[in-house]
């Protein structure tokens, strides 16, 4: 049986494995709801517990477009720097081609 679940953790990809743990109550709503204590507010429950959790997302989500922007940014030098490699590579490409004229011509 346990081998069973070792291989269905090893074909699920981590962030689905994560979400499905922390989806147990509404977040906020007290300890042990959401996988577990989240801290002295979380675990008082009520609205500053749901405020708090909802900080937490917020904080999390600003996180994640922080790093979709630099994945971004990351990704557009990237493409920037092969292009000017092509550059580099079609010059050298015709320097190259021109030779072989010059000595196809030498023959």
């Amino acid at each position: 049986m346990s081998l069973q679940r070792i291989n269905y953790f090893r074909r699920v990809p981590a962030f689905q494995i994560a979400i499905r743990a922390m989806s147990g109550g509404e977040a906020g709503s007290g300890a042990g709801k959401g996988g577990g204590t989240g801290g002295t507010i979380r675990d008082a429950g009520g609205a500053f517990g749901k405020r708090e959790a909802t900080h937490e997302e917020q904080y999390f989500r600003k996180l994640q477009q922080e790093q979709l922007k630099d994945l971004k940014k990351g990704l557009e030098k990237e493409v920037d720097f092969h292009e000017e490699q092509i550059k580099v590579h079609k010059k050298a490409l015709e320097r190259h081609k021109e030779r072989l004229e010059k000595l196809e011509d030498k023959e």
